[in-house]
């Protein structure tokens, strides 16, 4: 059992303390923020701290964090924070859903917020920093790099690599042995059959690439 920090105060991080707190055996001892945005001095009935000052009130000797961020700035956003954690010296937790179904033979990150009824079949490596929302197939024999978000019931089939910074909208559906690029957007309901290219924002059925680079859709 790890004493945990939850990073933020938004819906995430509401969920990832009622998740922590009902289906793990960690302990969410306080919240954290930076601190220009910090209106409160509790939430949840826990502290909120400042993060410029957080090493100096929770030890990373002590305690661990986690950060529950969305996919906003192609999860950048979301990366600049665990790279600022990490550099503090602390160890990031992952939450893996009870309810989800995780094979033997399946390797899952730090800081990976994984929700219920996903299923990560066998020989599948998911990377660091990675949000998979509920209901996702995550295929076998595939590979998810760092920094990626998946929002929910997300066909991802086998033998894909999805590389960092990837955003896959709900219902949206991976043919097998693909290669999505750094940075791809997959659009809600999209049908992808091809490659991708690097920050291309893919659309329809099948799914064909935007005009706009994904930096421009999600930001």
């Amino acid at each position: 059992m790890a004493k945990i920090i939850i990073f933020g105060t938004s819906d995430l991080s509401e969920l990832a303390h009622f998740y922590f707190n009902h289906d793990s055996d960690h302990e969410v001892v306080a919240f954290s923020v930076n601190s220009a945005f910090i209106k409160e001095k509790q939430f949840k009935d826990l502290p909120i701290i400042p993060f410029e000052d957080i090493e100096n009130v929770y030890s990373p000797n002590q305690f661990q964090f986690f950060i529950p961020l969305t996919g906003r700035n192609m999860n950048k956003n979301r990366e600049k924070i665990y790279f600022e954690a990490k550099g503090k010296g602390y160890k990031l937790v992952s939450y893996i859903s009870s309810k989800a179904t995780v094979w033997p033979e399946a390797e899952i990150g730090e800081n990976c917020f994984i929700f219920e009824d996903n299923t990560i079949q066998p020989f599948t490596k998911i990377g660091n920093n990675v949000i998979l929302w509920s209901g996702n197939h995550i295929g076998h024999h595939g590979e998810i790099k760092d920094h990626v978000f998946f929002t929910s019931h997300v066909v991802l089939s086998g033998h894909c690599v999805v590389d960092s910074y990837c955003y896959f909208g709900v219902n949206s559906t991976i043919r097998d042995g693909l290669h999505i690029a750094e940075g791809t957007i997959i659009a809600m309901g999209a049908n992808l059959t091809k490659n991708t290219d690097p920050l291309g924002v893919y659309i329809g059925n099948p799914a064909k690439k935007g005009p706009k680079p994904s930096l421009e859709v999600i930001n």
